[in-house]
């Protein structure tokens, strides 16, 4: 009987003391399951950062780069003025537009002080000879040497042109409208009809013989003026 109450007990021992032994197998493999878990979560999120990193620097780099080529297009785009030059227009004995007004208003006085491009324009536009037509124009009206004639101060009219207004002459209602007018009636009338120099001017347009030599002279003045 007692033989029989000592197995029972070490059975019981046994059995106890294999629970035990299995419980803790098992706690041991949750803790490594659980360690397992939180190593790879930890791999996860390492991960997903340094992904985010790689990808926000890609994406500064690109908006750099972006921003570097849009840079360089504003740069092209608004190149400076001084770069481009304009090209060089002759428009008479290798001069431009700009050089034969100014070379003709070194020899301007009185009432036609700096009007050399309001002459110069105007005999471009028509083919007339800006220093033929400034050598009538200070010739007829005197205004190259002390004052305008009275006809160029109070009728404009800066060529002597025949017409209505001012008494037997023309009558112009500005400087400018006067200067423009010479020019147009000597084109009208004379460049019009083959009549392109002095020599061949003079006999139409003057009765004195020596408004060919006078007419010269105040053409060359301008030119070396």
């Amino acid at each position: 009987m007692r033989e029989a109450k000592k197995v029972s007990y070490i059975i019981l021992m046994l059995g106890i003391l294999m629970i035990s032994t299995g419980m803790m197998i098992n706690k041991n493999s949750k803790d490594n399951y659980l360690n397992l878990s939180q190593i790879e979560e930890i791999d996860i999120k390492n991960l997903s950062a340094n992904t985010k990193a790689i990808f926000k620097e890609e994406t500064n780099n690109k908006s750099e780069s972006n921003d570097n080529l849009l840079l360089e297009s504003i740069e092209m785009e608004t190149a400076p003025a001084s770069v481009i030059i304009p090209p060089r227009i002759e428009v008479y004995g290798g001069m431009t537009l700009e050089e034969v007004a100014a070379q003709i208003n070194k020899s301007l006085k009185n009432d036609i002080t700096n009007k050399g491009m309001v002459i110069a324009s105007k005999c471009i536009e028509l083919g007339v000879d800006p220093f033929i037509a400034s050598a009538i124009i200070l010739h007829e009206t005197g205004c190259g040497q002390n004052q305008c004639s009275n006809i160029a101060r109070n009728c404009y009219n800066f060529g002597g042109q025949k017409g209505s207004g001012c008494g037997a002459y023309q009558r112009y209602n500005s400087v400018d409208e006067g200067l423009v007018g010479m020019i147009s009636n000597l084109y009208r009338n004379y460049y019009a009809r083959g009549l392109t120099t002095v020599e061949t001017i003079g006999p139409r347009y003057a009765e004195s013989n020596t408004w060919v030599s006078k007419i010269n002279w105040y053409v060359n003045k301008l030119k070396n003026a």
